[in-house]
C-alpha cells in the first residue's frame, strides 16, 4: 500500500458542536466535551483494504505518555485500556465516518489527533488536526455532571450575570459580563492553566492531574490573583489606582483576560473581591466546570483562625487597628459544582473557591475547594481550606473599649453578625436567591451551636463560653426570634441611628440618634458621634464628621438627636466605594458603654438606558444613554463605556461632553449584536467626581432574517 493520503478531514463543526453544546464558542475549532461521542470523516486519495489496521492516537501537553492520560491509543472496535474507543460508521466509497468517544475521566486540553495504519508490512500516518476536549456536565459519569438542564444552562452557558455587593441592609446588583464564549477567551482560559507554578514546575504531571476539577478549580484560584505566579489579576485595596484601572470601573471578564493575554502575561492592575470571582466564573465556565458567584455579607477574615474577631476601640469611638481581624461589608467568591472522590459523596455538590489573595494555602495565595457540605457541618478539617470559609460565615464578633491606660473593656459579643445574606444570581432571572442555609444551621439553633463547637475543638481552640450563652430580643406573641448583640454587662439604656432619607451623592446625609432609658433612674449620657469614610472592607480611611453631646433622660424616656453630615464635609473624603461608618458611643457615669453603629452607603446618579429599535442579530441598533448631574458643580472629563457579550466584540468607548450642574446629558451609539438570545448591555460612566456609575439592560436579540 502507498503511503497514507488524507485528501479531506471534515470535523463535522456544526453536528459535534450541537451535539456537544459548543456551539456559542467564536471558534472555527473543534470543541468537544468528554465522555460523549464526536464524528469526524475522511476522504482518502488511497485505497484501504479489508486487512488493514486503523489505529488512533489522542495526546495533550509535553511528552505524553499513557501512563499518565496525556496519551491514549485506541483500534477500530476495541476500547482501550484508558477508556477510549472508536467505530467506523457506514459511509459512500470515498469517505471514511468515525465515532470517537473519550471517557468521562479523560484529561481536558487541547489534543492532537493522529491516524496510523498498518497495511501488511508497511506502516503509515497522519495528524488530522486538533481539538480542544471540556468538562462535560452532561454527561452522568463526569466528576461535574449536574442534572438539571436549567442549572446546566445557567452556571455553564450562561455568559452575563448578576454580581451582589452593597451591605447587608442595602444588597445592590452589578451587572458583569463573563463573555467565557467570545473570541480568544477559551484559548486564554487554557493559557491560564499553563502559566501556573504548577506546570512550570512538572508540566507533564500538571497536564496529567487536569482530568480533576478538583485539581483544575484549585490551579485557576492561584492564578487568577498575582501574589505568587504572573497571574491574572492584581488586587489593590488603598491608594490611587493611576497606574491601572480603579477596580470599580471593570464590568466584565472579557476585557481584563485579553489584556493579559494581549500583554504577554503581565497581571493586570487592579482588582478587588468581585473582579477575581468574576474572572474565575468566566475560565471555569469556558472549561465546562458549572460555577456560580456568591456573596458573603460581613464576611469575617479571621487571621489567628480562633473564630473569634475582636474589634477595639478607644474612647471616643474611633476604630483601633490592635488585630488583624477584619469584618468586610462583602465579600465574593465563586462555587463551583463537583464531586468529591477525595472526601467522600457526602461532600459532593458545591465547592467553595476563593480567588482573592487574603491567605496562604500550602505556601500559595489559593483557597479551596472547600466543601459547603463541610462547612456546614465544621468538618474545618477537610480539603480544602474549609477552616478559612467556616470562620467568614460563622465568626463571633467581640467589640472591646481600649482606655488610654491600656484596659480593655469588653463591650459586646456578637453571635450572629457575620455571615449574612450570603446570596447568588437566580436560575434565570437576574432576582437573589440566598443560599445562606447551605453554609450553616439557623443562627442560635442547637445544632448551629453544636456544629460551632465542633469547629473549635478541630481548630484546638478553647471556647470562651460566650457562645453558649445567646441573648434573644422577643418581639411579639409567636414572632421569629433572632440573635441580638450581647453586652458586655445588662445596658440600661438603648440607642439606634436612624437614616431619614436614602442618601444620594452630592445631597446632605440627615440622621437622627433615637435614645431610650431603660430604668427609671435619671441619667446624663455622653454621646460622642463619629462618620469616616471607608472602603468596603470597612477599613477607615478618612474621618469625616466628630462631635460630643450630653443628653439628659428621665426615667424611661426617650429622645431623638438629629444631625446631619453635609456634601462640603464629605464630598472630598469619600472613598470611591462611596460608604461612610457612622458610630456613636453613649456612656452613663454607671453602667455599661454602649456602640451603636451605621453602615450609609450613597447612591450614585442613574443612568436611563433605551434600546430605540428591535434587536435583530446583524442588525445595527441606536442605544440612546442618559445621565443627570445631581451635583452643583460642573461634572467634566467623562468617559462612556459599554460592553455585552453577543452584542459588542470589544469595550466601546465615548468621550461625553461637560455636563452643568443639576443638567442632562444624552449619549446615542450604535450596536450590532452578533448572537441571538438574552443578552446583557452594560453601560459604564467614568469621570472626575463620580468613581463609576453603571446600568444594565436585558435585550432579546432575535434570530437574523
Amino acid at each position: 500500500m502507498a503511503a497514507l493520503k488524507i485528501a479531506n478531514v471534515n470535523w463535522q463543526s456544526k453536528l459535534n458542536k450541537a451535539a456537544h453544546r459548543t456551539s456559542d464558542y467564536s471558534s472555527t475549532e473543534a470543541i468537544l466535551r468528554r465522555g460523549q461521542p464526536f464524528s469526524i470523516t475522511l476522504t482518502l486519495q488511497t485505497t484501504v483494504q479489508p486487512r488493514d489496521t486503523f489505529t488512533f492516537i489522542a495526546s495533550t501537553g509535553p511528552s505524553p505518555t499513557e501512563s499518565q492520560q496525556t496519551q491514549a491509543v485506541f483500534h477500530l472496535s476495541e476500547e482501550s485500556a484508558s477508556g477510549w474507543r472508536v467505530t467506523q460508521e457506514p459511509s459512500e466509497p470515498e469517505y471514511m465516518n468515525f465515532t470517537i468517544c473519550s471517557p468521562a475521566n479523560a484529561v481536558i486540553g487541547r489534543y492532537k489527533l493522529r491516524l496510523q495504519i498498518v497495511s501488511g508490512n508497511k506502516v503509515s500516518s497522519a495528524l488530522l488536526g486538533q481539538f480542544v476536549l471540556l468538562f462535560n456536565p452532561w454527561c452522568p459519569n463526569d466528576e461535574v455532571f449536574m442534572a438539571d438542564e436549567k442549572e446546566r444552562w445557567e452556571y455553564v452557558l450562561n455568559d452575563s450575570g448578576i454580581i451582589f455587593q452593597g451591605l447587608e441592609k442595602y444588597i445592590q446588583q452589578e451587572a458583569w459580563n463573563y463573555g467565557q464564549f467570545e473570541e480568544d477567551i477559551l484559548d486564554i482560559s487554557l493559557a491560564v492553566l499553563d502559566r501556573s507554578l504548577n506546570h512550570r514546575q512538572d508540566p507533564a504531571a500538571d497536564v496529567s492531574n487536569r482530568n480533576s476539577p478538583i485539581y483544575v478549580s484549585r490551579v485557576v484560584s492561584a492564578m487568577v490573583n498575582s501574589n505568587d505566579e504572573k497571574g491574572v489579576v492584581e488586587g489593590k485595596w488603598t491608594g490611587k489606582y493611576r497606574s491601572g484601572t480603579n477596580p470599580l470601573q471593570w464590568s466584565g471578564s472579557v476585557t481584563i483576560l485579553r489584556k493579559w493575554y494581549r500583554g504577554r502575561y503581565r497581571p493586570v492592575r487592579y482588582g478587588q473581591c468581585w473582579v477575581f470571582a468574576g474572572v474565575m466564573c468566566t475560565v471555569l465556565r469556558s472549561l465546562g466546570i458549572p460555577t456560580r458567584v456568591i456573596t458573603n455579607f460581613n464576611s469575617a477574615h479571621d487571621r489567628n483562625t480562633n473564630l473569634s474577631i475582636d474589634k477595639y476601640i478607644d474612647i471616643s469611638g474611633k476604630t483601633l487597628h490592635l488585630t488583624e481581624d477584619s469584618v468586610w461589608n462583602f465579600h465574593v467568591w465563586n462555587e463551583s459544582w463537583f464531586i468529591r472522590r477525595d472526601l467522600g459523596s457526602f461532600y459532593d455538590g458545591w465547592q467553595v473557591l476563593d480567588p482573592t489573595p487574603q491567605e496562604k494555602s500550602k505556601g500559595i495565595y489559593q483557597c479551596g475547594p472547600a466543601s459547603t457540605r463541610a462547612i456546614k457541618e465544621g468538618d474545618v478539617n477537610l480539603d480544602y481550606d474549609s477552616s478559612f470559609v467556616f470562620a467568614a460565615v460563622n465568626a463571633d464578633v467581640v467589640t472591646w473599649i481600649h482606655h488610654s491606660n491600656k484596659r480593655k473593656e469588653r463591650i459586646y459579643s456578637n453571635t450572629g453578625k457575620i455571615g449574612k445574606f450570603i446570596s447568588t444570581k437566580a436560575l434565570g432571572t437576574n432576582s437573589r436567591v440566598d443560599v445562606t442555609a447551605n453554609y450553616k444551621y439557623p443562627e442560635g439553633s442547637l445544632k448551629e451551636r453544636q456544629v460551632y463547637r465542633k469547629a473549635l475543638k478541630l481548630l484546638g481552640v478553647r471556647s470562651t463560653g460566650k457562645r453558649t450563652k445567646i441573648t434573644r430580643r422577643r418581639r411579639s406573641s409567636g414572632a421569629r426570634r433572632q440573635n441580638t448583640t450581647q453586652p458586655a454587662e445588662k445596658p440600661s439604656i438603648s440607642a439606634k441611628l436612624i437614616l431619614n432619607t436614602s442618601p444620594v451623592i452630592g445631597q446632605d446625609i440627615l440622621l437622627t440618634l433615637a435614645l431610650r432609658n431603660l430604668s427609671s433612674d435619671f441619667k446624663t449620657i455622653k454621646v460622642k458621634l463619629r462618620a469616616s469614610a471607608i472602603l468596603y472592607t470597612r477599613k477607615p480611611k478618612a474621618e469625616i464628621l466628630e462631635l460630643s453631646r450630653s443628653i439628659k433622660l428621665e426615667s424611661e424616656e426617650v429622645k431623638e438627636i438629629s444631625f446631619k453630615i453635609s456634601y462640603s464635609q464629605y464630598k472630598n473624603s469619600l472613598m470611591d466605594d462611596r460608604k461612610i461608618l457612622v458610630t456613636a458611643l453613649c456612656e452613663t457615669k454607671r453602667g455599661a458603654s454602649l456602640l451603636v453603629e451605621k453602615d450609609i452607603v450613597l447612591q450614585d446618579p442613574f443612568l436611563t438606558i433605551k434600546v430605540l429599535g428591535p434587536t435583530v442579530v446583524h442588525e445595527a441598533v441606536t442605544v440612546q444613554v442618559t445621565f443627570t448631574n445631581p451635583l452643583s458643580a460642573a461634572v467634566t472629563g467623562c468617559v462612556l463605556r459599554a460592553e455585552g457579550s453577543g452584542l459588542l466584540k470589544e469595550q466601546l468607548r465615548m468621550n461625553v461632553a461637560r455636563v452643568a450642574p443639576m443638567e442632562s446629558s444624552t449619549v446615542q451609539f450604535e450596536i450590532t449584536p452578533y448572537k441571538s438570545g438574552t443578552r446583557q448591555l452594560q453601560v459604564d460612566l467614568v469621570c472626575t467626581h463620580f468613581s463609576d456609575i453603571k446600568g444594565f439592560v436585558m435585550l432579546d436579540v432575535a434570530p437574523a432574517q
